[in-house]
């Protein structure tokens, strides 16, 4: 809930409500709210600003998961799938993109021009696998440079993830994370 809630909107309406009524209570000499007024308010309100400017708002899904999708979340989405939809579900403050430490960790956005930016995204089911696909606008990096990275995402996001990259239409790239489960052989032995 809290993280659906944006912080800078409620600075900006508690500190805003909190300086008019500072004012109004310095017009009616009303010393005692108009000084909790201002000396809370106008920081508050600032805050709030300040938030506002760096805020990252959440990526709302493509369209909607059906009950069939839910249960399949439930029963096989990995940790990180279940931590992807999270982080770019809610508000941040201070990021220039959503996923982005993640895509510069890939070498997929080195630049702030070049940076992919997540567009939207959805749940869906990949032969009998639950599957996320995120939808990025990426003018920046070609299809081509995408696939290079397909290994290294499927190791950073992994594991148990599969990457899907396709390209829909120009400047878009799907990125699918498909649950896989890990084998044997995938796990390291110490």
């Amino acid at each position: 809930m809290l993280r659906k809630l944006s912080l800078a909107t409620l600075g900006i309406s508690v500190g805003g409500t909190m300086t008019v009524a500072a004012i109004i209570a310095y017009i009616f000499e009303n010393a005692t709210i108009n000084l909790i007024g201002f000396s809370y308010g106008i920081p508050i309100l600032l805050g709030g600003l300040a938030f506002k400017i760096t805020e990252l708002k959440p990526v709302k899904p493509a369209k909607a998961p059906s009950p069939e999708i839910d249960a399949l979340r439930e029963t096989q989405a990995t940790d990180t799938q279940k931590q992807v939809i999270k982080d770019v579900t809610r508000f941040w403050y201070g990021q220039d993109a959503h996923l982005d430490t993640a895509l510069k960790k890939v070498g997929l956005g080195p630049s702030k021009e070049a940076q992919p930016v997540l567009e939207s995204f959805y749940e869906t089911e990949v032969k009998g696998a639950y599957a996320l696909t995120l939808e990025f606008s990426s003018p920046g990096r070609t299809f081509d440079q995408w696939m290079v990275k397909q290994d290294k995402i499927e190791r950073f996001f992994g594991p148990g993830i599969r990457a899907h990259i396709s390209q829909p239409q120009e400047d878009v790239i799907e990125l699918t994370l498909i649950a896989a489960p890990v084998t044997a052989e995938e796990t390291v032995s110490v």
